[in-house]
């Protein structure tokens, strides 16, 4: 497993040119080959951190804008909700999503490796499925870590390596064998989610995360909850 003094994130502009490839499909692509449980997961997230009305939150990675959303539903039309991505392209998909819905969300363009916000400003902080797709995770984690207020928490949404033999077994299979072609073909990008999957089987997850965090910036507790078993984890980090 590679740990926080090894690991180095993908070149950035080749993230960025491989989302923007398959931004459109992006949302039928998580349905289909989740059967939808990545909504579950969001949710979960959301309350385990405890936001309350009037909080307010910046959801780095937002992509098409699902977590800013399960967020501003939380936090009412008092809190305030920053949707941010990079990659313009899967950015464009969320305005229409938030006000579908009614929900009054800022998206902007941002990077989480320089964010342009103040020191101190927000309650949470947030990303999923994004940590590890930049090019210096450590420097986004202290960006993430500046920006929150000093009682603020990071939730981190990630996949994992599953440890139990029968459910890894199953998952390598999926994640090496089905899930490139189901993606290819929803996509016709096949190569972009050989590169999630590789990603994610790379990624530090769980304890080797938890040391990432603790070796990048500096947090009064961390925690970490496994979903399905260590398919995915969802990670808090509380600001001191």
């Amino acid at each position: 497993m590679e740990t926080k003094s090894t690991y180095q994130g993908p070149p950035a502009q080749k993230i960025r040119t491989m989302f923007s490839s398959i931004a459109e499909k992006y949302d039928v692509g998580n349905d289909v080959l989740s059967l939808g449980i990545h909504h579950q997961w969001r949710k979960q997230l959301v309350k385990l951190s405890q936001a309350k009305v009037g909080d307010s939150v910046l959801d780095c990675a937002t992509g098409t804008g699902d977590l800013a959303i399960e967020f501003k539903k939380a936090v009412g039309p008092s809190g305030k909700v920053i949707g941010t991505d990079f990659c313009a392209e899967m950015l464009e998909f969320a305005p229409a999503k938030a006000a579908k819905l009614n929900l009054d969300i800022i998206f902007e363009i941002a990077d989480v490796m320089n964010l342009q916000y103040s020191d101190s400003t927000f309650d949470f902080a947030s990303i999923s499925f994004g940590i590890r797709n930049v090019e210096n995770p450590q420097q986004g984690i202290r960006e993430l870590h500046r920006i929150l207020k000093s009682t603020g928490k990071l939730l981190v949404l990630e996949f994992g390596q599953p440890k139990a033999p029968i459910i890894s077994n199953l998952y390598r299979f999926y994640s090496k064998k089905i899930l490139p072609k189901i993606g290819g073909w929803i996509s016709g990008k096949s190569s972009a989610y050989e590169y999630l999957e590789k990603s994610s089987g790379k990624f530090p997850s769980g304890n080797d995360f938890i040391k990432m965090l603790s070796d990048s910036a500096q947090w009064k507790s961390i925690k970490a909850y496994p979903l399905q078993m260590g398919i995915a984890y969802i990670y808090i980090a509380e600001k001191t």
